[in-house]
């Protein structure tokens, strides 16, 4: 099978990106294909238009970063961020958007949350932008990407008037490559949707305040460059970036692929470090237990939540019970995450199992309602290693569950003829001897700043910070301080992504001895 090249990673990824944008699929890639005839318009030579195509790939793939945020002002969370392609971002015009997107029960509720919002959700709103900056250059970090696209990608919410974030440049100061980002992100959108006509009345309205005058003539001079036709965004993207386009090792892929499950993991604050753990436990019980394919399975547990980034994080945090509606985007997410890994036979592979995540023995499950004889063994291991480690969770609707409770619920499974009893035999034996929480200083963090970042990564405030760990609220918030500091950041979103990458949120929160 021909192994994985970096674009195809990207690409792959900038479908996850799409679903939670609530965008069409494939806006993103059709974005790239304008971005690079815009850029081969302005005379860029082929290195230089790569970086653009990466850049464009990648600079939505920080949205999530803010789910919880989002969700807390606004409610649905993918809704938001898809009406947002409609409005100028700075001004009285997003001043409105906001307002009109807060989500409240009743007019009281409105006139309550309004004024909170005005208080202080402005400036929340705008720490969001800066948080997808800082884990878009989290994630190009790790990629290995170059300094180029890094430096394209922290300007991802820059405008030519200045108004924009994290560092209020204007016009040229601008790096082209994003400039040329900005202007085919939304005229695609809009092109997408209502043809050329709508396209061009939103550059014209936007002209030099949100994006670059040269660039926005260049498209009115000639709007058929938005018109991708009907060719294969995923296919003609990838054809463009083949000469050079590194092929990532094969011992390297699990590395790659733990971006991806951070990436997944950031949607919702108790999901941190989901996807490591189930990856660890499945992969360990393949191993141990000598059932199918472990490398397969820990690559499947990886990216099984791919999926989840299309479910609104209004959602994941509700604390009742789900309605109809609500539990059917909850079904689909084993599907979407097959979707996006689809098209590159290495990661369809993969995406296969970790889509098959949610089925059961019995044929209760979903997306397809498999029996056991149709699903794979690689796929019962980590049916049953997700349930595990699961009940080890914290989750909105009950706390996480003890050893004994897990393993009877794990074991009901199976009488209930739901899970595989040798999978379930095999995980249960492979959390026994699960290795303890790090205990080692990571990025120059005391134990207790340790502590701190991990219940502020889950996004717990600083009062709840200060109950659970017997201290007061104000040292809290001197330890939040040191820890922005010592690790470079300064929103809770990238603090997340850097706890999930040095491990102080560790594969797993279960804490088991041999």
């Amino acid at each position: 099978m021909p192994g994985v090249r970096l674009t195809e990673l990207v690409a792959a990824l900038s479908l996850a990106t799409d679903l939670g944008l609530g965008l069409p699929q494939e806006h993103v890639l059709r974005q790239t294909l304008v971005a690079d005839r815009l850029a081969a318009a302005n005379g860029l030579d082929e290195r230089e238009r790569g970086s653009v195509r990466m850049i464009s790939l990648l600079s939505w793939v920080g949205c999530i970063a803010d789910s919880d945020e989002l969700a807390r002002w606004f409610g649905d969370d993918v809704a938001f961020r898809a009406d947002s392609v409609d409005v100028d971002k700075a001004g009285v015009p997003m001043l409105r958007f906001l307002l009109s997107h807060l989500a409240a029960d009743s007019a009281w509720g409105r006139v309550t949350l309004t004024r909170r919002f005005l208080a202080g959700g402005i400036r929340d709103a705008m720490l969001s932008l800066v948080t997808h900056c800082q884990s878009t250059g989290e994630i190009a970090d790790r990629l290995g990407l170059d300094e180029e696209v890094r430096r394209g990608l922290l300007q991802s919410f820059e405008r030519w008037d200045g108004k924009g974030v994290p560092n209020g440049l204007a016009g040229d100061d601008i790096a082209l490559a994003a400039r040329i980002v900005h202007v085919a992100d939304d005229a695609e959108a809009h092109f997408h949707r209502g043809g050329a006509a709508a396209a061009v009345a939103m550059l014209r309205d936007r002209r030099g305040t949100e994006f670059d005058p040269a660039l926005v003539d260049l498209v009115l001079a000639d709007p058929g460059v938005l018109d991708v036709g009907d060719v294969d965004p995923w296919a003609e993207v990838v054809a463009l970036a083949e000469r050079g386009d590194p092929v990532i090792a094969e011992d390297a892929l699990d590395e790659v692929l733990t971006v991806l499950a951070d990436y997944a993991d950031l949607k919702c604050a108790w999901w941190l470090g989901h996807s490591r753990a189930v990856a660890d436990l499945a992969g360990r019980a393949a191993a141990e237990a000598r059932l199918g394919d472990a490398t397969l399975v820990r690559r499947a547990g990886l990216v099984h939540r791919l999926g989840a980034v299309g479910v609104p994080s209004s959602i994941w945090n509700k604390s009742g019970a789900l309605s109809g509606a609500e539990a059917e985007r909850v079904r689909q997410v084993p599907y979407l995450t097959m979707r996006v890994l689809s098209r590159q036979p290495a990661l369809a592979a993969i995406g296969r199992i970790a889509g098959l995540v949610r089925e059961r023995c019995d044929g209760s499950g979903y997306p397809t309602g498999l029996t056991r004889e149709s699903i794979p063994v690689e796929a019962r291991l980590l049916a049953a290693a997700q349930c595990y480690q699961a009940l080890a969770e914290d989750r909105p609707h009950r706390p996480a569950l003890g050893e004994a409770e897990r393993t009877t619920v794990l074991q009901d499974q199976v009488t209930l003829g739901r899970l595989d009893g040798d999978a379930v035999r095999a995980v249960l034996a492979a959390a026994g001897h699960r290795v303890g929480r790090r205990t080692t200083e990571v990025g120059g963090l005391t134990a207790r700043e340790c502590e701190v970042l991990r219940l502020l990564a889950r996004g717990r405030s600083n009062r709840e910070i200060a109950e659970e760990l017997v201290i007061t609220p104000k040292t809290v918030g001197t330890h939040v301080e040191h820890i922005y500091a010592k690790i470079g950041v300064s929103t809770r979103g990238a603090a997340a992504l850097y706890a999930m990458r040095t491990g102080v949120i560790d594969a797993a929160a279960i804490q088991l001895t041999p």
